[in-house]
């Protein structure tokens, strides 16, 4: 193949023939979808987004219809995805678009990159993708393609990579065609150039990437400098009533799980007995434990442990706190992180 030939020409061509062609979201002319696949595609797989993907659709398939549902049954649903924020921000840019925008989006960079949870590469995939208008994104396939093909040296997360790699997309992008090479750079990172035993005889920018010749693609990305993660503690307080139904109540809209339920948490070395008096106004007694294990994060693993205790007599100010008693042989009302999930499967 020339070496000469310009990166879009090779894969519009290769696109063609060996793209992606039949994701949900393609063909639909719908910046809704497209936003709502993008949000889901962060840090996460294409076969893990799709079923995620149909069920919002088919329960919101407006921005409309998302901004005007509660958070807890956008959460619910989004419940196993992971990085709850993106979740939070969905329901949060929908409401604004609904509100600001009268449902309509935007077609310039800098308003929809002033929506809750769209930064610059989200924006420029709803403009390319959507409308075919300029902008380049810069996502993880994206940058694992740039990065091998130039040879660029350092962690793509240092903001003095990140402007390069900026630079490199824009000047690779097409004056025509863009939605077609925004998908096309996409899909060949997801499937050709992929981050381990990238299929460099299938590439169609393999004569001249640098990687390649050099013999040596899954040395790009540069990784980012490893660090040992902090280990941190949790206890939960599984609470039963005399039904044997559970107690679970919403977290707080900051931090991990942000809006979501769970059982209680106790802070720090508080007794379970005088926890439950203080905070809950109730009398428990001990009813077994589970085994603990650890629930890893980006930035540190958290080791969770439950103890299970059992309610006597009145209830307190259970009933006047934001909780609910949980019948585990029903389906969740709410939506659960996967942890909460797991010591639900285990009682």
């Amino acid at each position: 193949m020339a070496r000469n030939q310009s990166i879009d020409a090779r894969l519009l061509r290769w696109h063609r023939r060996h793209g992606r062609h039949d994701l949900p979201w393609q063909h639909t002319g719908d910046p809704y979808r497209v936003w709502l696949s993008e949000i889901m595609l962060q840090q996460t797989q294409v076969a893990t987004v799709i079923p995620y993907y149909r069920r919002f659709v088919k329960r919101f398939p407006d921005v409309h219809a998302l901004a005007a549902a509660p958070l807890d049954e956008v959460l619910k649903l989004w419940a196993g995805l992971g990085y709850y924020a993106r979740a939070r921000n969905l329901h949060r840019c929908a409401r604004e678009i609904a509100r600001k925008h009268g449902g309509r989006w935007p077609r310039d960079l800098e308003t929809l990159r002033a929506l809750p949870g769209i930064g610059r590469s989200t924006a420029g995939a709803i403009l390319a993708l959507t409308y075919d208008l300029r902008h380049p994104i810069l996502d993880g396939n994206v940058r694992r393609v740039l990065t091998r093909y130039h040879a660029l040296r350092g962690y793509p997360g240092d903001g003095r990579i990140e402007q390069k790699l900026w630079r490199l997309a824009e000047k690779h992008l097409p004056h025509r065609r863009v939605s077609h090479y925004t998908q096309a750079i996409m899909d060949l990172g997801a499937t050709v150039c992929t981050r381990r035993r990238p299929d460099c005889m299938h590439c169609p920018l393999r004569a001249d990437c640098r990687a390649h010749l050099a013999g040596n693609p899954e040395a790009y990305p540069t990784a980012k400098p490893r660090h040992r993660l902090p280990v941190k503690r949790t206890r939960f307080l599984i609470l039963r009533d005399a039904q044997n139904r559970v107690w679970l109540q919403r977290r707080p809209a900051d931090g991990i799980w942000g809006g979501l339920w769970s059982f209680p948490e106790i802070p720090g070395p508080d007794d379970e007995i005088h926890w439950c008096r203080k905070h809950l106004g109730v009398e428990t007694e001990p009813a077994g434990t589970l085994p603990p294990f650890r629930h890893s994060f980006t930035h540190f693993h958290l080791d969770i442990h439950a103890e299970c205790r059992r309610v006597r007599g009145r209830l307190g100010v259970m009933a006047a706190r934001q909780g609910i008693w949980y019948n585990n042989n029903d389906e969740l009302p709410v939506g659960v992180a996967s942890p909460i999930k797991r010591l639900l499967a285990a009682l």
